[in-house]
């Protein structure tokens, strides 16, 4: 996603990655070539360093692509209150959500909206093994919950990256601080690590979004790239 991403972040869904829950269950317990070492160690280690939370600073405009794939995958979009704001991150959890991440990292094909669809933006599943930033991450983020993992904790977010366009990451937010999964990198990323301008993020109150305020990750990391769009 390039600069005209504020005008069309998103738009109307696909059809799911996989075909059956239990597909998509079992691809947790999938093999692939090659993963980072740096990756695979995190994968391995206990758990990552404390980090901080993200916090919103109010309302923010829904973005027209979400809304319209919202009006397909209602279920994607809603929150439940009733679920935890946070994620109590344990070993077994954090290596489940490294282990997604690296995964679907590897099984799908980083191409552009407009390459892909010949329109600006389509916000869905990679059904087809090919998918812009948005839906790398809607695919984990499917894949974490029907695992267990809370949806409210897990929200889309817009970024500015460190080529400065527009960007969506998935933000985890845990008891230990927020994290990043992304497809550009195999690696979770605490949010104040990536070099991001964050500019705002599904809101967990309820259907809509809230302002990030702008801002700026003090540190640009340097993860192995697995993808760039």
């Amino acid at each position: 996603m390039r600069q005209d991403y504020f005008k069309n972040l998103f738009g109307q869904a696909t059809k799911s990655f996989f075909s059956s829950k239990t597909v998509r269950t079992a691809f947790l317990g999938l093999s692939f070539l090659a993963p980072a070492c740096f990756a695979e160690a995190q994968t391995l280690a206990s758990l990552p360093p404390v980090g901080h939370s993200l916090a919103d600073m109010g309302g923010a405009k829904p973005i027209m692509g979400w809304v319209r794939f919202c009006e397909t995958y209602a279920s994607e979009c809603a929150v439940n209150t009733a679920e935890p704001q946070t994620i109590e991150l344990t070993p077994q959890v954090w290596k489940m959500i490294t282990s997604v991440n690296q995964r679907v990292n590897a099984s799908v094909k980083a191409v552009t909206d407009a390459d892909h669809w010949g329109v600006v933006d389509v916000w869905g599943f990679p059904d087809d093994g090919k998918g812009d930033c948005e839906d790398f991450q809607l695919l984990k983020r499917r894949i974490l919950a029907e695992n267990g993992l809370p949806r409210r904790a897990m929200r889309m977010t817009v970024v500015i990256d460190e080529l400065g366009e527009g960007h969506a990451v998935l933000l985890v937010r845990t008891n230990q601080g927020d994290y990043v999964l992304d497809n550009k990198t195999s690696t979770v990323l605490p949010w104040d690590r990536t070099g991001y301008v964050y500019i705002k993020r599904e809101s967990q109150a309820g259907k809509g979004w809230v302002s990030l305020g702008g801002i700026t990750s003090p540190t640009i990391s340097s993860p192995t790239t697995t993808a760039n769009r």
